[in-house]
């Protein structure tokens, strides 16, 4: 699909500078699709070690919503605040992480039409969260690998053409880091 196949449903408040990726409503709909059905793959976790907050479920309805076609508001901003709230309010790390997936997978509608290598953190991260959260429950960072993978398989052709318009993450240290790097590099790739 051409990069500018949107063009007619440009969001007025997004700058669309010269030079800087351009990135339409519907480009960010699909973003957020994708980071929420990455994202409910390590919901459960959450939702074992704290059935009765719905912080992280709220924020993938929500963005389910915003995918669907339903407005960007300040709502669906404070759901992704109060999903990243809930992962810094359990004492489980892969709960933790499961939380955050599904806060920036809310977080992804806000993905600004600047070029750098900033948006590209907020297009990784809500899988690299995921599949790092998976990867903790089950106690082996190899278990992250079948998660990239799906999210990899699962991509839509219009996320790949965003990323390949952004300038490269710098390398990090640690595992999310790594995980982020491989989601990126696989993104990119032919």
């Amino acid at each position: 699909m051409a990069w500018t196949s949107h063009a007619n449903s440009i969001d007025p408040n997004m700058s669309q500078t010269p030079g800087k990726p351009p990135l339409t409503l519907d480009v960010l709909r699909i973003l957020a699709d994708w980071a929420a059905s990455c994202a409910e793959r390590s919901l459960p976790i959450f939702e074992s070690e704290s059935p009765l907050d719905l912080r992280p479920q709220e924020a993938l309805v929500s963005t389910r919503i915003f995918a669907q076609g339903g407005p960007r508001t300040a709502h669906l901003r404070q759901v992704a605040w109060a999903s990243l709230a809930a992962s810094k309010e359990t004492v489980h790390p892969a709960a933790s992480a499961a939380a955050r997936a599904a806060g920036l997978a809310a977080a992804t509608a806000y993905t600004h039409p600047i070029a750098s290598s900033h948006q590209v953190n907020h297009i990784v991260s809500p899988i690299a969260y995921s599949a790092h959260a998976i990867a903790l429950q089950a106690g082996t960072q190899s278990a992250a690998i079948p998660e990239i993978e799906w999210a990899i398989q699962h991509v839509p052709g219009e996320v790949r053409q965003l990323v390949r318009h952004l300038p490269a993450r710098r390398p990090g240290k640690g595992p999310l880091a790594y995980l982020c790097a491989q989601i990126e590099a696989s993104l990119r790739s032919p």
